[in-house]
């Protein structure tokens, strides 16, 4: 499976973005202008068919095998809708629900079940949720009708973590790596060039990468060094 996400960058002063693309031991980074699908469809090679785990932006749509969305933005942006209407209890009993059942199907995940029972829960819960959403849906005076939308549209992407306990519920691997990006961003403003913006990306990938994996980063940089000038 592959995380993704990307951080705004300035680059002599233009707007671009860092995407990172993690797997579970190696990390990635590319400056590009565009914040568009393009980039993904760049990086990812036409052989890769695992999961793609996200958050809910468009970029991410075309790829047509397994797509996991992260539910921790969902739960923010549910967390969010309860505190924007305070004065309307059954907003919040809904996002209990919603909530419920989304806990539920993270208990599958630490039961041995078969790959066919798998694929039989992550309907259920997919049914069970597009029926919590139905009368939301296209309801323009309710509250819930933006998540309740959103909820129905990407509802087969929701659940891949019940149909395969590898794929993790949240994207919470690619925030991580992304983190370094944001801080450095904040210090130093970017970069100045487009050399420096495609260094700065190498540069992050080798030791993001070897931290990830526990190595020393600067011996495994004396190493990489060592063995590129025999």
């Amino acid at each position: 499976m592959v995380h993704s996400d990307e951080t705004g960058w300035r680059e002599d002063g233009v707007n671009g973005y860092i995407w990172s693309f993690s797997t579970p031991d190696v990390r990635y980074y590319t400056y590009r202008k565009s914040r568009g699908s393009v980039v993904v469809k760049e990086v990812l090679s036409d052989e890769f068919g695992g999961a793609l785990v996200t958050d809910f932006y468009a970029a991410y749509n075309f790829y047509l095998g397994p797509k996991q969305r992260c539910w921790v933005h969902l739960g923010r942006d549910l967390e969010s809708l309860v505190e924007k209407n305070p004065d309307l209890p059954e907003v919040a009993v809904w996002v209990d629900v919603v909530m419920d059942i989304y806990h539920r199907a993270r208990e599958t995940t630490r039961k041995n079940y078969r790959p066919l029972e798998r694929s039989r829960l992550k309907v259920e819960f997919e049914k069970e949720l597009l029926e919590l959403c139905k009368p939301y849906v296209g309801l323009k005076s309710a509250p819930e009708r933006v998540l309740a939308e959103r909820m129905t549209n990407f509802i087969s992407e929701l659940f891949v973590f019940v149909a395969d306990s590898r794929v993790p519920s949240e994207n919470n691997a690619a925030e991580r790596a992304i983190r370094p990006a944001v801080v450095a961003r904040k210090i130093s403003g970017g970069t100045r060039s487009e050399r420096g913006s495609k260094t700065s990306s190498i540069l992050r990938s080798l030791f993001e990468t070897w931290n990830l994996q526990g190595l020393n980063t600067i011996d495994a940089c004396r190493s990489m060094l060592s063995s590129h000038s025999l």
